[in-house]
């Protein structure tokens, strides 16, 4: 029988429950599990509602589970929201200090803390111990994952963490498996963050904007072991502005943000495609329009990170699905940039960017800067040399016996404002050439990926943390799953390829307009049916499943 568990841990702000989740999470890719965690909390610092759910596995799984073999409860709030997704014969373990008359295992967390002299939120550490217990899990395994991940007061954690074990009796066996590759536990911003300094990223510039937050706290953690030089400027405009300095200087470069920064970063990337910087920048989708719905997801972006700009600005978009794509198209995403020497966006969303996955560690191995066109020296260096590709060759301020110029006017190929007809069209011209290199080079790039039965006459087609329940239900029922990563330019070609014998198509997508499908209409694509879901909670599976019957 496979083997697949889901764990809920949550209480107020302030009580721990993320980081109670993280610990189990880590406990069970010990065990040699698949895990997934999806994290759900409120815009506030202290007192509503936060869980995590745990999902392990013993298959790869990007997508949570309706019903929880457990509940781990650290006040009465998280048993009266979240008993009901209790599956039959499950086990609800809570907090009997601050929880009474419940059935299940209650556990004195709090009263253990105050008796080892700990502070409240340790009381996370005795609940998540009397759990490893109550799943035969060997004390052994629990101390290392607590030594290896607490920062602060081990000692304390792990005498508190040893009597809540010691108390505690077996009631379930949650065994060891084999794990085939190696693997390690990334949230999607710590994947993007890794991806890109593996391509060779110099400097990080933003604005902390949630989701996107984390991608600058994690880079300014390790500024010194990546080597990464991590700015904060005053807001999203002095962001884009500053990343375009550094990277006109001849530094990797790459900024973050959501919706609304991004909103505020356009007339900076209509300067990269004008200028033709390189440059990387993570937008992470929230619940929007506006400010919105800061910590929940919605895939509203989609259209907009196509279309931002004025003018004709030219652009590769690229949206992964998980982590392990994260990381591989986040050191693609920063190559290309510096290739074809035109910004590139990496569309994440808030579930993508928070949760956890288990990433390939493999996939590090497969990301390396590669070199841009740079000017040989041989010539009088012209910035925005006309070329049959589009490229021109690449120099830097403070190069010797050269004059490196960047013009946000239209201009001439040294970079001289212009007005004349001929020199406008040739240097637009110059672009579209580029352009439709980076057309070709998109077909060359895994751009699609397919799931699930190959020959179905029907295709689900979704992006993005849409990926995970879409494929779980292809292959469940025997659909075509198609996967579009890279969205700008379009990879019609491969999109063809995959669609080949398909007679009914559906997109699956977390926004109330159906924008996939719109940019899946305008490649002649004719979509049979949009399922979609816009409150802010990621699809589960069964919900795509009963959308799906009504068209079916």
């Amino acid at each position: 029988m496979e083997k697949d568990y889901s764990i809920l841990i949550g209480g107020k702000a302030g009580q721990g429950s993320r980081r109670a989740g993280s610990l189990i999470a880590e406990l069970f890719h010990k065990l040699g599990y698949f895990v997934y965690v999806y994290e759900d909390y409120q815009s506030l610092i202290r007192g509503g509602h936060n869980f995590s759910q745990i999902r392990i596995s013993q298959r790869e799984i990007q997508v949570r589970k309706e019903k929880n073999n457990f509940i781990l409860a650290l006040d009465e709030n998280t048993i009266s929201l979240h008993q009901k997704s209790l599956e039959k014969g499950g086990v609800l373990i809570f907090n009997k200090d601050r929880v009474k008359n419940q059935k299940g295992r209650g556990v004195f967390a709090e009263k253990i803390v105050k008796e080892e002299g700990g502070l409240p939120i340790m009381a996370n550490i005795a609940l998540i111990s009397a759990f490893a217990k109550m799943c035969q899990i060997e004390w052994e395994i629990l101390e290392k994952v607590l030594k290896e991940k607490l920062k602060r007061e081990i000692e304390l954690n792990l005498k508190i963490a040893k009597r809540a074990y010691d108390i505690e009796k077996p009631i379930f066996k949650i065994e060891k498996i084999k794990k085939k590759k190696k693997t390690i536990l990334l949230t999607g911003n710590e994947a993007v963050a890794i991806g890109a300094v593996k391509a060779g990223l110099n400097f990080y510039f933003a604005y902390p904007m949630t989701p996107s937050t984390s991608i600058l706290n994690f880079l300014a953690k390790n500024e010194k072991k990546f080597g990464v030089k991590v700015i904060q400027p005053e807001d999203e405009i002095s962001v884009i502005n500053m990343a375009l300095g550094a990277a006109f200087s001849g530094k990797r470069t790459a900024c973050g943000t959501s919706g609304g920064g991004f909103a505020l970063m356009t007339e900076g990337l209509s300067l990269a495609g004008e200028t033709e910087t390189p440059i990387l920048i993570f937008e992470s989708q929230r619940g929007s329009p506006s400010t919105g719905v800061p910590t929940y997801n919605c895939q509203g972006d989609l259209n907009f990170v196509i279309g931002a700009g004025h003018g004709d600005v030219i652009r590769f978009v690229i949206a992964p699905g998980d982590a392990n794509e994260a990381l591989f198209y986040s050191g693609l995403g920063l190559n290309l940039a510096w290739q074809y020497q035109t910004p590139v966006i990496l569309l994440l969303d808030k579930d993508i960017s928070e949760n956890t996955f288990t990433v390939e560690e493999n996939i590090l191995n497969k990301i390396k800067p590669k070199k841009p066109l740079l000017w040989k020296g041989d010539k009088e260096y012209k910035r925005y040399k006309i070329t049959k590709s589009g490229i021109s060759p690449l120099a830097f301020p403070g190069t010797k016996n050269i004059v490196v110029k960047s013009n946000s006017y239209e201009h001439t190929e040294d970079g001289i404002t212009t007005e004349k007809a001929k020199e406008i069209e040739r240097m637009q011209q110059k672009r579209k050439r580029k352009f439709e290199e980076m057309k070709k080079a998109v077909e060359k790039l895994p751009a699609i990926k397919v799931y699930g039965k190959k020959n179905s006459k029907i295709a689900l087609v979704s992006f993005g943390i849409s990926k995970g329940p879409t494929r779980e239900l292809a292959e469940k029922k025997g659909f075509k799953f198609v996967q579009p990563i890279i969205l700008e330019p379009f990879p019609e070609k491969q999109m063809e390829n995959a669609l080949k014998g398909v007679k009914k198509i559906f997109t699956v997508e977390m926004n109330s307009l159906g924008q996939l499908a719109k940019i899946l209409n305008c490649h002649q694509i004719k979509v049979d049916g949009k399922i979609l879901k816009y409150n802010g909670r990621p699809f589960f599976v069964s919900e795509i499943e009963e959308k799906l019957k009504k068209f079916l």
